[in-house]
């Protein structure tokens, strides 16, 4: 089942979210689920401040487990989290 997960940061939380991106990255890619994502920014680009998840799994519990054991949920980086089912409608699915 998919679920797309939004998350925002907390306000000026940049240095926290790139003191932990790369346990982020890992931790995503070794969950094997997502099948899209990325940080949402600013207009330019210059400065992420959330992230958008489209992730692969049995269930909504096992897509809260995963949010709640990212790296940056555990080092509060996050304002908000939304976990949303999803249907995949355009775009080539991967």
């Amino acid at each position: 089942m998919l679920f797309c997960l939004i998350c925002t940061d907390k306000p000026d939380a940049l240095d926290l979210r790139l003191a932990n991106r790369d346990a982020h990255l890992k931790y995503w890619i070794e969950a094997g689920v997502a099948k899209i994502g990325g940080p949402f920014t600013n207009d330019d680009a210059s400065v992420m401040n959330g992230s958008m998840l489209v992730i692969d799994v049995e269930n909504r519990a096992a897509a809260e487990k995963l949010v709640a054991n990212d790296p940056y949920t555990r080092a509060g980086l996050f304002q908000s989290t939304d976990v949303r089912a999803w249907k995949w409608l355009l775009g080539p699915q991967q």
